[in-house]
């Protein structure tokens, strides 16, 4: 059902494109249609592509909805296609088959793995190729599987029913937005120009619009859910919609989160986010206009450390395109190649086009108390729970960023003389271009952390099930810093929860907490779904708001949890929210603390938890059972949790790494 444009909208449209739109919720929600779905995926990163692979390949009908034109998030609308992996798995090839797959595509497209020859990662390439490759690969799943996919592009999640006393999502409307007859293209304009007329029910002089209501397929059987709705999404948006309990920010320290930064938990400070660009190698010099905000973050800008102070590095530490191979080069260490005309850059850079809020008049991702408090809880009153302010200034801190490395001659970290213009550099730009729009920006920003949601209760988990810091770090917790910054009793839980067998002797006093030795392997848990392996990395908010005001620093101790990290595990009680029976959550916002957050982020880990999510899905919907019954009784063995774990396996969907067992700490040598 169209609704009409009035005359004095057409007339102001031609002003309307060129500034942000400022618009508010409207309460009629008419469907224009509705679909009926086995599992609706909201969000179309890798995630949410990972659980419609395996809906599909077991034959159900998927519904994929994503607010960009292009599947697969952090390799093509968020820009960042350059896979981050670690040595030992990546040599190991101990991936999910969806992951071992679009990898075997990658290298097929290109006739290479790494045709950007960069040195950041074994795999760096266009953002649109990603897109393909993903959309080829769930089509082939749908012929295989004899599922069905339905993808709905530029659509958002506006409202979700509830039935069953609340524990059940019955339905959810969304909206598809598509260029008005006679206006730009979609891409043409920035994501926080188009984000609050995308939540916008009423047609606009950008977009028409088409509600959709998205419905079960199945009839209701006893008490078991007849649908599932996975949130895939970038920022745990269904569980801010849905108002279920999570966390967002930095966690209270306590003894299973012993380096987190505060002795209360802030909610204000999650990982920057980053809106990637490419920029190309040119022969010539290349003319280079000043963005009007430019000295706004100007004072922002730096190489970081000395040892990375080198253009050449930074430049061909995500290229993507690489047409022919420089002379060899190394610096601080680092070997790579010297950039050639041609070379395609992707940029994404800490103390460049990050951006970094952490205070409660610039965070990105509202809490509830800020949700609440603007009316996104109300009905028809969700706008997608961001700022759209702190969006448009991670887009002028990228831009700004481009203009730097190419003319820039300052550096807010190391000082005068170390940045020197580099103008052989073009900012790529167009809908054509490796990031899909007119802008050059990628189409929504690289989202390092979102809400996280808390586990239901369970054994040893009373306040929530949750996998935190101490479950996956090799950190040596015998560190000066522990002993005199944790109180005693503190301290001493700490040790015995990682001391196995000997924590009662911990407890009690009869063993002293710097004599248990230092754990070599993360927690195994018993509902293992999935795995992942990278270093915790972090991207800490700035301590004061706005992030790039002059002489700014980082949010203090908020790097002291990062580091190295064991081989380790998903478990499906953190993929199962509170409250709702038939929602499961994958990628990022699954229920883990802010340091572990920063480790179950990358590419294969989003892959191992959308396929853990969609494989979940089908098998409870084949044996007509809800995924909190698979876990309800752990410890004790759970017949039902072990068939699906056994399906997971046969199905090459690892949930532990080889010789996983609390009898093997033989962990060091996995880098």
């Amino acid at each position: 059902m169209k609704r009409p444009l009035s005359l004095l909208t057409l007339c102001c449209s031609l002003i309307s494109f060129l500034t942000p739109l400022s618009v508010v919720a409207a309460p009629s929600r008419n469907p224009d249609k509705t679909v009926k779905c086995d599992i609706l995926v909201v969000g179309g990163g890798l995630s949410g592509i990972a659980t419609a692979y395996e809906g599909l390949l077991a034959g159900k009908e998927v519904c994929l909805t994503e607010i960009t034109d292009w599947m697969g998030g952090q390799i093509s609308s968020q820009g960042t296609s350059a896979l981050d992996e670690r040595p030992t798995q990546r040599q190991k090839l101990f991936y999910s088959r969806g992951y071992l797959e679009l990898r075997k595509r990658i290298r097929q497209t290109y006739g290479e793995l790494n045709p950007g020859d960069c040195w950041v990662s074994e795999s760096c390439f266009l953002p649109k190729d990603g897109h393909r490759v993903l959309a080829a690969m769930l089509k082939d799943a749908q012929r295989k599987g004899k599922g069905k996919l339905q993808w709905f592009p530029n659509t958002v999640i506006k409202e979700i029913e509830k039935d069953n006393g609340g524990k059940i999502i019955d339905s959810a409307y969304a909206i598809q937005h598509k260029p008005l007859v006679g206006a730009p293209p979609i891409n043409t304009f920035t994501l926080s120009q188009t984000i609050e007329d995308a939540y916008t029910y009423e047609d606009s002089s950008r977009f028409s619009k088409s509600i959709i209501r998205f419905v079960p397929k199945q009839q209701q059987k006893d008490d078991a859910p007849n649908w599932y709705v996975i949130d895939a999404s970038e920022t745990g948006e269904i569980v801010g919609l849905a108002d279920v309990p999570y966390r967002l920010g930095i966690d209270q320290r306590s003894f299973t989160e012993p380096s987190s930064s505060s002795a209360t938990n802030d909610p204000y400070c999650t990982q920057g986010f980053t809106y990637t660009f490419a920029m190309e190698t040119t022969k010539d010099s290349q003319q280079h206009e000043e963005p009007s905000f430019y000295q706004q973050y100007a004072p922002y800008y730096s190489y970081e450390l000395k040892r990375l102070a080198s253009f050449p590095l930074v430049h061909t530490y995500r290229r993507i395109w690489s047409p022919k191979k420089g002379k060899p080069m190394k610096f601080g260490g680092i070997k790579f190649t010297a950039p050639t005309p041609g070379d395609i850059s992707m940029q994404n850079w800490t103390w460049g086009n990050d951006y970094r809020p952490g205070t409660s008049e610039d965070n990105l991702i509202y809490t509830r108390g800020q949700l609440q408090s603007s009316g996104q809880l109300e009905p028809g009153g969700w706008m997608g729970g961001l700022r759209t302010d702190a969006l448009r200034k991670g887009e002028e801190i990228s831009k700004g960023y481009f203009y730097w490395l190419a003319r820039g001659t300052t550096d807010s970290q190391l000082g005068d003389g170390v940045k020197k213009p580099h103008p052989n550099h073009r900012y790529l730009k167009g809908l054509n271009s490796p990031m899909g729009t007119a802008h050059g920006l990628s189409k929504y920003p690289y989202m390092r952390e979102g809400r996280r949601i808390i586990g239901r209760p369970s054994y040893a988990h009373p306040q929530g099930f949750t996998i935190e810091e101490i479950d996956i770090s090799r950190r040596d917790y015998n560190d000066e810093f522990y002993r005199n910054t944790l109180p005693a009793r503190m301290y001493r839980r700490l040790k015995a929860s990682l001391a196995g067998l000997e924590a009662t002797s911990i407890l009690t006093g009869q063993k002293r907490p710097e004599d248990v030795a230092r754990r070599t392997r993360s927690t195994v848990f018993p509902d293992a779904v999935g795995i992942g392996h990278y270093a915790i990395d972090f991207h800490p908010c700035m301590t004061k708001s706005p992030p790039e005001a002059p002489g700014n620093t980082e949010r203090e101790g908020e790097r002291r949890g990062a580091g190295q990290a064991y081989p380790f595990q998903i478990a499906l009680r953190a993929m199962i929210p509170q409250k709702i029976d038939n929602l499961l959550v994958a990628g990022k916002s699954i229920a883990t603390s802010h340091i572990a957050a920063a480790a179950y982020r990358v590419h294969s880990f989003e892959w191992s938890a959308g396929a853990a999510a969609g494989t979940t899905a089908a098998f409870a919907l084949k044996n007509n059972i809800a995924p909190y019954e698979l876990v309800d009784e752990l410890p004790r063995v759970e017949p039902q949790l072990i068939e699906l774990q056994r399906l997971l396996k046969q199905n090459n969907n690892p949930t532990a790494f080889p010789d996983t067992s609390i009898f093997n700490e033989n962990w060091n040598d996995w880098k």
